[in-house]
């Protein structure tokens, strides 16, 4: 893609070349249009340099008065900058400093050649082969100066008119040295080895400035340009690069060249939110006063001046309205030109000192409004200017560090950078003991070559040269300029290193100026407001990436940075605070006791019945002998209370922070002392019936009645129980668990029963032992036994059943600790059903009806 842009450029050279000229006769004599004032430099030397310098800003073609009956059609060079005539003065006094110093070119005077390009494509390519050819009359291709050594040019300032310039020079092989020209394509080494230039490509700017737009938050922005091939072809380039560094273009105006209406202008900047304007294309004066009828417009906008307008600094004075507390992009070299030696020259540079002068005296006749020798200039002048004071005779005392762009403000040393560099080549070249005299060398196969090697050093150490693309690699420095009643300042904001570490090249650091806001603070310019930390950005539809709505980040992601484009899922251990913008570590869910009162309250009734179980205990041994303790087995009842007291102690193995083996321990522990208790019911349920046979003569149940079958009956279910239990153990065990998922933000630790199948055989043993004692139960429940407990076993079973039902349904429906609550409650409550329905009956006779507790009262009335 460059090189074919680069073949068309060549092209577009020679037409140029033929553009220039106009047929005078049918043969193949060409005449090639004339200036109308040829600003023409020529200090002659033992070595030379060619300059190519715009003086004047824009060109026009004028038919003058006719000459011999024939119209002659001429170039007319307008627009003339002082800025620009500083770069031509500043050429002027690097050769005449190279020549005073004794150690630089010795036995070698350095000369130069200089025209005006004016700005024009068409006057540069014009202006090259005059000084190639060496007459006021182009010959492309031959010089009529046979004993000039032209080492070099330098030149020109934009890239419109420096890219026909290095491609003619590319044929040549002359090295070429520019001090403006910023476009990309003259990167490109292969196209024009001999290039050089002592700014850098655009890129490098509008990379600094991207940069210097996200570290203000400036994301939203609008961009001034010329109506002109460069200033498209650097806005092209400007809105990639923003485009890269997420800054968006909110509009462009692209300003013409000639008069036009400009009010769908003033509609478009009245209209818009953006506080920051970027100003860049091609530099014309004319461009200004564009800018001055739309200045009510954007008098509170900040506008940012790229490196081509901000080394005029004309531009900040013409209108401190428009460019007050604006921001200036300029290359900062290591060196500049407010100098003593630079001061005397200046003052020197007078037209009575130089007579042959025509650019002093035209300087004089434009800015200072001096009357010439020359009454026809002066009519032509006066034509030409006629909206600026009028000529008058001048006292010979004015001098040219009164115009604005020769006091020293800010003196860019990048012509004189060019004409130093070019020097040390040629010293370089010249100091080879094995080579020829520097007067009988081959520039054009050298040159450039020494050219790519010449270090400069800074009074800090800092080495400066040509980079491979040929660029002089400078930092950039960003200022601020801002106006009070008498006088501008110039305030350094900051400055971007290209050496330093990717996170430390811009560096900010000065803060305390002032800006065009109500509260002096820095403009914001973004098309949404910021997304805080714990949104993210989502686009709108049809809107460009930086418009945007900012939405609260999904559940269990965090957003920890301003204008976060996604949010960030927090860790499986971890979940967003309620700002989320950091991820805190989940809530442990698990029945503690130092957090659940639950907890407490489950302990202190435990307890309680523990006591109460173990004072029915007590009574119990106590009152061993009794009849109504000896009844249907008391080894059966101590049994049975000992693992009602067990039961209730199991509860502690569900308080607190689960493990694996309290989670072995719980279910096994509970459903084997359970199994105790109600086999042992069922034994003594058993008993009441066998009991109940045996009354009756010469039965054959008597046999039957003992403590063996009791016994076996509490050994051989509880053995059942035992054996799920260890097979549960054995192929899949409880475990602890970690519950993520049930509820937001928390850690549940709870049991996992493992096997779901060992979980419900286990309740399920248990369930049917209970059923069939129920069942014997209430079918016993009528026999004439005083001491009959058959009716409180009927009770205490269904009570048992009615709970463990009841809790099946209950536990599956909950999650976490109100699971093990349920759990709680069906152990205590059956537990405790138990010991009601059984002992206290019998606690209430031994204790308080003791009469009761007789050997008469054993059998029924019936049976005495």
């Amino acid at each position: 893609m460059l090189r074919s842009t680069a073949a068309l450029k060549s092209l577009k050279v020679l037409i140029y070349i033929l553009t220039l000229s106009e047929p005078r006769k049918p043969a193949c004599h060409l005449q090639i249009i004339k200036a109308v004032e040829e600003y023409e430099y020529i200090q002659e030397g033992d070595v030379m340099i060619g300059g190519v310098m715009t003086v004047d800003l824009s060109m026009k073609k004028i038919i003058l008065l006719p000459e011999n009956f024939t119209f002659v059609p001429k170039l007319l060079c307008v627009d003339s900058s002082q800025q620009n005539i500083k770069y031509l003065v500043d050429l002027r006094f690097a050769v005449e400093q190279t020549n005073k110093d004794p150690e630089r070119l010795p036995n070698v005077t350095l000369g130069y050649h200089i025209y005006d390009s004016c700005g024009s494509a068409l006057k540069a390519v014009r202006s090259v082969l005059q000084i190639l050819s060496g007459t006021r009359e182009p010959v492309p291709n031959y010089s009529c100066v046979g004993k000039r050594h032209i080492a070099g040019f330098i030149g020109d300032l934009t890239s419109e008119t420096t890219v026909p310039i290095a491609q003619i020079l590319t044929l040549y092989g002359y090295p070429q040295i520019s001090y403006g020209a910023t476009d990309p394509l003259l990167s490109d080494r292969s196209t024009f080895p001999y290039f050089f230039r002592t700014v850098q490509s655009i890129q490098s700017e509008f990379n600094v400035l991207g940069k210097l737009l996200r570290h203000f938050a400036w994301t939203w922005v609008g961009v001034i340009t010329s109506n002109d091939i460069s200033g498209e072809e650097e806005h092209k380039l400007l809105a990639k690069y923003l485009s890269s560094a997420g800054i968006c273009i909110e509009f462009t105006l692209r300003l013409p060249k000639e008069t036009s209406i400009i009010h769908e202008f003033r509609e478009i900047i009245s209209s818009s939110s953006t506080n920051i304007i970027i100003i860049c294309g091609t530099v014309r004066i004319s461009l200004f006063s564009y800018l001055l009828q739309l200045s009510k417009y954007y008098n509170e906008k900040t506008f940012i001046i790229t490196s081509n307008w901000a080394a005029n600094e004309m531009i900040a004075g013409f209108s401190p309205e428009i460019f007050n507390c604006s921001l200036f992009l300029v290359p900062g070299y290591h060196y500049d030109l407010n100098t003593p030696e630079m001061s005397n020259f200046l003052q020197n540079l007078h037209p009575s000192k130089y007579p042959e002068d025509k650019l002093l005296e035209d300087i004089w006749t434009i800015y200072v409004r001096c009357l010439s020798k020359d009454p026809n200039k002066n009519k032509f002048y006066g034509y030409i200017y006629r909206h600026k004071i009028p000529l008058h005779n001048c006292t010979g005392q004015e001098r040219i560090t009164d115009l604005y762009s020769f006091r020293g403000h800010y003196i860019s040393p990048r012509v004189h950078l060019a004409v130093d560099m070019m020097s040390r080549a040629l010293h370089n070249m010249n100091i080879k003991p094995e080579d020829k005299s520097l007067r009988n060398r081959d520039f054009k196969s050298e040159l450039h070559h020494y050219l790519k090697k010449v270090q400069l050093k800074s009074k800090h150490g800092e080495i400066f040269s040509f980079d491979e693309n040929g660029e002089f690699t400078t930092r950039f420095q960003i200022y601020s300029h801002f106006a009070t009643l008498d006088r501008w300042f110039k305030n350094i904001l900051g400055e971007f290193s290209p050496w330093a570490p990717p996170d430390q090249q811009l560096n900010i650091t000065s803060m305390a100026i002032p800006w065009k806001t109500t509260d002096d603070k820095i403009p914001r310019s973004q098309c949404s407001d910021n997304c805080l930390p714990g949104y993210r950005k989502m686009p709108i539809p049809q809107a460009q990436s930086c418009c945007y709505d900012c939405v609260a980040c999904s559940m269990g992601e965090i957003s920890n940075i301003t204008d976060s484009v996604s949010c960030t899922q927090c860790p499986d251990m971890e979940w967003p605070n309620e700002m989320k913008d950091i991820c805190i570590q989940r809530e442990k869910v698990f029945l503690s006791y130092s957090n659940d009162v639950i907890s407490i309250f489950f302990s202190a009734v435990c307890i309680l019945f523990f006591l109460i179980t173990q004072m029915i205990l007590q009574v119990f041994i106590k009152y061993r002998d009794t009849p109504i303790v000896r009844a249907n087995n008391r080894s059966l009842s101590f049994l049975l209370l000992v693992s009602i007291k067990l039961s209730f102690l199991s509860v502690f193995l569900f308080l607190g922070r689960p493990v694996d083996i309290t989670c072995m321990l719980r279910i096994i522990t509970f459903g084997i002392t359970f199994s105790i208790a109600v086999s042992s019911l069922l034994a003594k349920t058993i008993m009441v019936c066998v009991a109940f046979k045996a009354t009756k003569p010469g039965s054959s149940w008597r046999k039957w009645v003992g403590v063996k079958l009791s016994n076996s009956v509490v050994l051989f279910c509880s053995s059942i129980q035992i054996i799920i239990c260890m097979t549960w153990l054995a192929i899949s065990p409880p475990f602890q668990e970690l519950d993520l998922h049930t509820y937001p933000g928390t850690i549940i630790i709870q049991c996992n029963e493992g096997s779901a199948i060992g979980f419900y055989s286990v309740i399920g043993y248990m369930g049917l032992l209970a059923a069939v004692s129920f069942v014997l139960a209430f079918l016993a429940r009528t026999l004439p036994d005083s001491f009959n407990e058959a009716k409180y076993i009927t009770f205490s079973m269904l009570l048992f059943c009615s709970v463990w039902i009841t809790m099946i349904p209950a536990y599956l429906s909950t999650k976490g600790k109100n699971t093990v609550c349920v759990e709680i409650f069906a152990i205590v409550t059956s537990s405790a059903g138990l010991l009601g329905c059984i002992f206290l009956p019998k606690c209430y006779t031994i204790l308080l009806k003791p009469e009761m507790n007789m050997k008469t009262n054993l059998l029924g009335n019936k049976y005495k």
